[in-house]
């Protein structure tokens, strides 16, 4: 039994203006089901994006947020040049004048990094080339195990895994995590395999470590890692 990542969930007050953004940006068609604006899985990433309404007062940086990562310093500028036409602005987290990444937050005031091209960390990523995570080891080792992804990196507390067929990583930045005061404006959705059923895929997760919390998923079951970081398990 395993579970799937089916897609990165927004929590927004204007879900179709953040779609719009985050379509812009990555060149993706927004579709709309049951009411949700979504961007479909492209092929290289193997998960969506959906953009759902709620979100009130950000209580701090989030837990989780995308990593964008060109490959020359042309499609880096270019990215950041779209981004903010888009409606991004940059975004102060400490990075300093000669940091070779730009922070920006998107309309709603989430964090995203378009980084420098190169390096061996994110080597053969794709553009959307990870979220970046607040957590410590166990919660990088409860993902490997509830995806059946690789362990990529695992040093010095921080953590990554991937797919076995490629696509972004999920990292973790290991210690010291962030307080965590209110729920994530971004979790992650999961979808049980053809061989499973959510109940089972529930007891599953629940014997890794996970445990049942109000995530605010619509349409399933809201859990939590290890960490707290909420998510949905759905059909």
């Amino acid at each position: 039994m395993v579970c799937e990542l089916s897609a990165l969930t927004f929590s927004s007050p204007g879900p179709a203006r953040l779609a719009r953004f985050w379509g812009g940006l990555l060149g993706q068609v927004i579709t709309i089901g049951r009411g949700v604006p979504s961007l479909e899985a492209l092929p290289e990433v193997g998960f969506g994006l959906r953009f759902v309404a709620g979100a009130g007062e950000k209580w701090g940086p989030n837990q989780m947020h995308p990593d964008l990562k060109p490959t020359s310093i042309d499609e880096q500028a270019s990215a950041v040049h779209r981004a903010l036409e888009l409606g991004a602005r940059h975004w102060d987290v400490g990075q300093g004048p000669g940091a070779e990444h730009v922070v920006l937050a998107d309309p709603d005031g989430n964090e995203l990094c378009i980084l420098e091209p190169g390096g061996t960390f994110l080597a053969g990523c794709p553009f959307f080339s990870s979220l970046a995570g607040d957590g410590l080891a166990n919660v990088g080792y409860f993902w490997r195990e509830a995806l059946a992804w690789d362990l990529v990196w695992d040093q010095d507390g921080e953590t990554a895994v991937q797919s076995r067929t490629g696509g972004p990583n999920i990292t973790w930045g290991g210690d010291p995590v962030q307080p965590k005061l209110g729920r994530n404006r971004l979790h992650l959705d999961l979808a049980p395999s053809a061989q499973s059923t959510i109940d089972d895929e529930v007891e599953r997760l629940l014997a890794l470590g996970a445990r049942r919390v109000d995530a605010g998923c619509a349409d399933g079951v809201g859990m939590a890692d290890p960490g707290g970081n909420e998510f949905c398990l759905v059909e």
